[in-house]
């Protein structure tokens, strides 16, 4: 059995890679280009993947699944939730770790409800990541420019008990273009004072270099989504170009998920 949590993965890593699975082939990807690399892995599921599958059931399960036949060491996280039922139902399919998901609340009832939603998975073993200060990308909240403050970050973790924090340093959800400029002395100042590991969202917008450098300052999991979907996306253009007439989803789906796997074994390789 290969389903460890996040905090197990961590132990072992300095960094650890996270790739959101939107359909069967992200997650078979996924794994794959970590058999590759010889590293441990995170499969994440966001909310927004749950509701585009009618539910967290029918791709959650799958997740599940994946990891548990794979080779390698292989987390199930519940990305960005916002809603502590969908939370409950990671924890009760059998997801190993969550982020819930309060930043856009008040900061009161962001560390009432997330220390409440904490206590409850860590009670039943699973690894629990939350967010303070907004990440780009999103709207609302999630305004591009702010940073977390180093005090309230401390403040947060020991208020709400979380195991892991995600920190907004400069990245922004949902970039296709890799030049997002990262504040590495936050980073470095964040991670000698708040006592659990730093995440880092909207990775997909990062470089390598600076990639390598986040990790080398202090952070522990990096998220990585509109990457990999960007590879899998050209993958599948390049197939449907060069044969107009295919028909058979696995010609085009097939060559897309060796793209992901490729790339995934690369940037496993590059973030140690």
């Amino acid at each position: 059995m290969t389903l460890v949590t996040t905090g197990e993965l961590l132990a072992t890593q300095r960094a650890v890679l996270a790739f959101n699975v939107i359909q069967l082939e992200h997650g078979e990807a996924i794994l794959e280009g970590a058999r590759r690399a010889g590293r441990g892995v995170i499969l994440q599921v966001s909310e927004n993947a749950a509701v585009y599958h009618g539910g967290l059931g029918p791709i959650g399960v799958a997740a599940l699944e994946l990891a548990r036949e794979g080779s390698v060491r292989a987390a199930v996280h519940l990305d960005h939730a916002e809603d502590e039922a969908l939370v409950d139902q990671a924890v009760a399919l059998g997801f190993t770790s969550v982020m819930f998901d309060a930043a856009t609340l008040p900061d009161d009832e962001n560390r009432a409800r997330t220390a409440a939603v904490a206590a409850s998975a860590q009670a039943q073993g699973v690894w629990v990541e939350a967010e303070l200060g907004a990440i780009g990308g999103k709207g609302g909240a999630h305004t591009p420019g702010v940073r977390t403050d180093v005090g309230d970050a401390v403040a947060f973790v020991a208020a709400t008990g979380v195991d892991g924090l995600a920190v907004a340093v400069g990245s922004s959800h949902a970039m296709t273009s890799r030049s997002a400029s990262l504040d590495f002395d936050l980073i470095a100042e964040l991670a000698a004072a708040v006592p659990v590991p730093l995440v880092l969202h909207g990775s997909s917008g990062v470089s390598d270099a600076d990639l390598v450098r986040a990790v080398e300052c202090g952070m522990r999991k990096i998220n990585i989504s509109t990457h990999i979907n960007g590879v899998f996306t050209r993958a599948v253009r390049a197939a449907l170009d060069a044969d107009p007439a295919v028909v058979d989803p696995r010609k085009y789906l097939g060559p897309a998920r060796e793209a992901v796997a490729a790339e995934v074994a690369r940037l496993l390789t590059l973030v140690r």
